[in-house]
């Protein structure tokens, strides 16, 4: 039996079986998802989608769309990945959560199409959190979702949809073992959700990649939106202050509204709804600025590779130029652990190390030896886990805690912003080498 499956199943149970299907992996490829959805009664086909990849960016434009659309009037759907700390925050309608009853009960009426498929070919975690979004979406009535891929794009498993836009955020170096090792392969992956007829829009800056997506919309006959850094100059975003910092957030707004532009005839939106919905934008964990009661400034960010190290660097040095943050650093090892240090240890005043809530996490001395050879001057800590990391840096009033996504959901968690649990393991997805 994969995990519990009872006729009474408590939400505990629930999200038990979604942990139990970590065994079979991840894998690349549509067919699982296409049979699951349509055992489902291909629920995509009732709904219209903005479907976004990107390297980074792409869940902050999906919070920014989502944002405009909802202040539109339109009732929007908003899947994301990997969540913070709760299962819901993947999948919400109008931002609200899906609620626990729902998960059990679509749980519970999905278990047995699961158990029709062989073992070898199970439908994954993220297959079946596809799926049974797509049922929520639904059900809800949408009237538009924005649709977040999970991992590249052309094999990825939210690519069953038709969408109204492929939106390409960027394009960086990331997930190197399955997408490639160049960016033009790295591209590829992406560009693969852009679908015959309809627009594309990217925000993608390096001509290897931007040749690639030229060359995918013109073999689909997709109209090709290219938006530039001049393009956050200019109207609505020149004199709009942004409720998520950094130059990169300013680019990711420039990638939204140059969506929102193209789409206009089928979805319109008036350009003061635009400037309303970026500036009541919300995205936890990314340049997330909290002060204490104590007075202390804890900034969290989920920069997970180079490239996001680098803007979290560039907005540190923006926002806070005068100051240097005790760094609090975790990440997965099939990251480049030491190029992410060599960015961040320079900015740092001292640094403590800690392991992430993962069967990927790097270890805590590879990492500590990566920030030392960057940064000889600091003063680098190993610590077991992330509250011990907190409890070392109590008393001091700069804090920055980054590295990979499920630190900064553990590091909310632990700051009492949201309870999860168990919930947070859900998103380890990679499989032991056997099943169980």
């Amino acid at each position: 039996m994969r995990g519990p499956f009872c006729a009474r199943l408590s939400y505990a149970q629930a999200i038990e079986f979604l942990y139990s299907l970590r065994w079979f992996g991840a894998k690349f490829g549509l067919e699982n998802t296409q049979a699951l959805a349509k055992l489902c009664g291909d629920p995509q086909d009732s709904l219209r989608f903005i479907h976004v990849a990107g390297t980074n960016g792409k869940g902050s434009t999906c919070a920014m769309l989502e944002s405009i659309y909802r202040n539109a009037g339109l009732r929007v759907g908003l899947f994301t990945s990997p969540h913070l700390v709760q299962f819901g925050e993947r999948i919400q309608v109008n931002r609200q959560q899906i609620s626990q009853s729902e998960i059990v009960r679509l749980v519970k009426e999905m278990q047995p199409l699961m158990a029709t498929f062989p073992r070898d070919h199970h439908p994954t975690f993220f297959e079946v959190v596809t799926v049974l979004a797509l049922r929520h979406f639904a059900e809800q009535n949408c009237d538009l979702v924005i649709w977040e891929t999970g991992l590249g794009g052309r094999l990825d498993a939210t690519n069953i949809v038709r969408p109204l836009a492929s939106v390409i955020t960027n394009i960086q170096y990331d997930h190197q073992k399955w997408l490639g090792n160049t960016l033009e392969q790295i591209a590829y992956e992406k560009a693969g959700i852009i679908k015959a007829g309809m627009p594309c829009i990217s925000g993608a800056t390096e001509p290897e990649a931007i040749k690639v997506i030229r060359e995918t919309a013109a073999s689909q006959s997709s109209p090709l939106t290219l938006v530039t850094l001049a393009q956050t100059h200019e109207a609505p975003l020149a004199d709009l202050a942004l409720p998520l910092l950094g130059e990169h957030q300013r680019m990711n707004a420039a990638v939204a509204v140059a969506t929102v532009r193209v789409l206009q005839a089928s979805l319109p939106v008036r350009e003061a709804t635009v400037s309303r919905g970026l500036q009541n934008v919300s995205w936890p964990g990314r340049m997330q600025v909290v002060q204490t009661p104590e007075g202390r400034t804890i900034v969290l960010d989920g920069a997970h590779n180079i490239a996001g190290a680098r803007s979290l660097v560039d907005t540190m040095r923006t926002a806070f130029p005068e100051r240097e943050p005790t760094l609090i650093f975790g990440v997965l090892a099939d990251k480049d652990v030491s190029e992410i240090c060599n960015v961040l240890a320079p900015i740092s005043k001292r640094i403590h190390v800690t392991p992430v809530e993962s069967e990927r996490s790097a270890p805590t001395d590879f990492v500590a030896q990566a920030c030392r050879a960057a940064n000889p001057a600091v003063s680098v800590h190993e610590h077991s886990n992330l509250k011990a990391a907190l409890a070392r840096t109590e008393a001091d009033r700069f804090v920055l805690i980054t590295g990979s996504l499920y630190l900064i959901g553990e590091a909310l968690e632990a700051m009492g912003a949201q309870k999860g649990g168990v919930e947070r393991l859900l998103n380890e997805w990679s499989a032991p080498a056997s099943p169980p």
